[in-house]
């Protein structure tokens, strides 16, 4: 049994399959591109499927790219982008008649894949900008992605579409973003007119012996803007440790503006201005 994506043709022609085993036990994901039917196939799986596609040939690019680099949050479901020439793709791929220069792709678990920084350049120049931010958020998280390096790759294609909106998410990225909700809640006060938050605030707790990161905030008032998942609430070891970082953080003073997904951004705003006026207050009162 085959259990990686592999060329149809290719397994008859050196029979390590016959005709019969491969249209009873296997399935083409793409054309003449086979896998065992009914598997369930990671984004790594897939992407392995559209280069063996593209006669091995192809460099992987965007979204795929960024999930193969280690960024969360790309669903599994989106089209498999690559780098090749086809007018004709197939349903479950996405294809770029585009020219890459030979540094900005390099050999990844196997696959050509172009570079974070590349993929930075070509995922931030599409879709809403929102959108944008917390794909390059993700993207930097995993990999450590620099702004600067995003703009080198720019500097090497001047003429190339989205350069603005380009420029426009870089000035909003923040590698600190540790889920999609993290970049919309941290775009959210930065468009309200509060100062730029730093992301992923050490404190340390008071006895010294845990160490936590607050999702966004100000250093100087301690005071913090934290998104709340569903695992916060649901989980029960994830609840007990909520229980011990809040103490803990009150202890420290922190005021925190704990966010969920059912809060209006008009509310969350309200009670970051209630919160940045009291450590106002509170500052003036101990100096």
């Amino acid at each position: 049994m085959l259990y990686r994506p592999f060329v149809g043709s290719e397994a008859i022609a050196n029979r390590t399959l016959g005709k019969h085993e491969l249209r009873a036990q296997y399935e083409a994901l793409f054309p003449d591109v086979y896998v065992p039917r009914g598997a369930v196939l990671t984004m790594q799986e897939r992407a392995h499927a559209a280069w063996l596609y593209s006669h091995r040939q192809g460099v992987v690019a965007g979204l795929t790219a960024s999930a193969l680099h280690g960024a969360k949050w790309v669903d599994e479901r989106e089209p498999i982008e690559i780098v090749w020439s086809n007018a004709r793709r197939p349903h479950g791929l996405q294809t770029y008649d585009i020219r890459l220069r030979r540094e900005e792709f390099a050999g990844l678990n196997g696959l050509p894949v172009t570079t974070p920084a590349r993929t930075g350049f070509d995922i931030a120049r599409r879709g809403r900008i929102d959108d944008a931010v917390a794909r390059v958020d993700a993207l930097g998280n995993a990999t450590g992605l620099t702004a600067e390096s995003v703009y080198a790759v720019a500097r090497r294609h001047r003429g190339a579409r989205g350069l603005r909106r380009l420029e426009a998410v870089l000035d909003l990225y923040d590698p600190g973003a540790a889920s999609p909700k993290e970049t919309w809640l941290r775009l959210l006060i930065i468009r309200a007119g509060f100062p730029r938050p730093q992301t992923q605030i050490p404190a340390l707790s008071p006895d010294g012996r845990r160490q936590y990161y607050l999702d966004m905030g100000w250093k100087d008032l301690k005071l913090a803007a934290e998104y709340d998942g569903e695992q916060h609430r649901l989980d029960p070891v994830q609840f007990a440790y909520d229980i011990q970082r809040s103490e803990d953080l009150d202890e420290l003073g922190w005021t925190r503006v704990r966010v969920v997904k059912e809060n209006r951004p008009a509310d969350v705003i309200r009670r970051i201005e209630r919160a940045w006026a009291s450590r106002l207050r509170t500052d003036r009162e101990i100096s």
